[in-house]
């Protein structure tokens, strides 16, 4: 399937819910809508007709809006949306199961969408990675946040690390599209954790300001992300020494130096 110009916006939800969008000016798919109400304004407003709806995870805030949404594109006359989530998940209205290795070819908006399994935050969490003409995107819910990562709710922390490492290996100029605008808090952390990192001193100038006028910090790219994100860089150095010199590992391998920052994030103020 050729490459598209798709555009890729996100709609705030919640209070800091991102719902994501791609578009071809007439046709759109949504990613996570846990909140129906601003989907359909946008949709209005720009006049695209909704065919797909992509779910990372079972979690109210993703899934929250896919009836509403559902029952509304029907009400005005067309076809409801697919509905694409993970196999071992409950997601409502769901109308095909996805699990690692599968593609979505979809033809309105024309887009090829690779499907990975991710688990940590949920046992079935998936993230879509799609390449347009316009630049490589991945969707990653829950999973990968910008300078931090998600909680570990269901799964494992060995499995949380191992699905940030497969995020790690897509090409650097993957824009990295997560759930949540969670970023001055993940930074402060990261300080925490690397308080010299000078890409992360200036990361941290730029989203405050960002934020400041109103502006997403997102999306970032993997390239980024391994310069600021102390859970993708659980093998270097500085990070290694920030988590040793809190606590005497066993072993201290990536797998064990995530796992501490995960549970030193989840306490920290």
């Amino acid at each position: 399937m050729p490459k598209q110009i798709l555009q890729v916006h996100p709609i705030a939800a919640y209070d800091d819910n991102y719902i994501w969008l791609l578009s071809d000016g007439h046709c759109a798919v949504v990613v996570d809508p846990g909140d129906a109400q601003p989907v359909i304004a946008y949709l209005k407003e720009h006049r695209l007709q909704l065919k797909a709806i992509l779910i990372t995870h079972h979690h109210a805030d993703h899934v929250g809006g896919i009836v509403e949404l559902c029952d509304w594109v029907v009400a005005t006359g067309a076809e409801a949306p697919a509905v694409y989530g993970p196999m071992t998940e409950n997601i409502p209205l769901r109308t095909e199961s996805l699990m690692q290795g599968d593609s979505l070819h979809l033809q309105a908006p024309a887009c090829e969408v690779f499907v990975m399994e991710v688990p940590g935050h949920t046992l079935g969490h998936l993230a879509f990675y799609v390449e347009t003409m316009r630049g490589k995107h991945l969707f990653c819910g829950d999973t990968l946040f910008a300078s931090g990562c998600g909680r570990v709710f269901e799964g494992t922390h060995e499995q949380m690390f191992h699905s940030l490492m497969k995020l790690k290996q897509l090409p650097d100029d993957t824009l990295v599209h997560c759930a949540h605008e969670y970023t001055l808090s993940n930074i402060r952390f990261a300080l925490a954790v690397e308080p010299h990192n000078q890409d992360l001193l200036d990361w941290g100038v730029k989203a405050q300001a960002l934020r400041n006028s109103g502006k997403p910090t997102l999306p970032t790219t993997i390239a980024h992300e391994k310069r600021v994100n102390p859970f993708l860089r659980s093998d270097v150095t500085s990070v290694m020494q920030a988590v040793n010199g809190r606590q005497a590992l066993l072993s201290a391998g990536p797998a064990e130096i995530f796992a501490a920052l995960r549970v030193w994030k989840d306490g920290f103020k």
